[in-house]
């Protein structure tokens, strides 16, 4: 297993980085092989910044199953009681 020494970054973070990464490329001016560094820093980025959305995804997927069932419980001990 590869360790990664930097911290990880919070969505936020991640996105800011990668935004200046884009405007970087962009504007152009960088030799080949800086610009090929960015461009690999900017997918390492994305790809952070992918898994941070899709987990936000779970959470949020989760808290909805949570509170539907929550809303369901009692209808469901109501219709029981007739």
């Amino acid at each position: 297993m590869t360790e990664n020494p930097e911290p990880e970054l919070s969505y936020e973070e991640a996105r800011a980085e990668l935004r200046e990464i884009v405007q970087a490329l962009e504007s152009g001016g960088q030799p080949l092989e800086e610009s090929l560094a960015l461009w690999q820093r900017g997918e390492e980025l994305a790809g952070l910044c992918q898994r941070w959305l899709d987990g936000a995804r779970v959470r949020l997927d989760a808290a909805i199953a949570a509170t539907d069932a929550a809303d369901e419980a009692p209808a469901a001990a109501n219709r029981g009681k007739r």
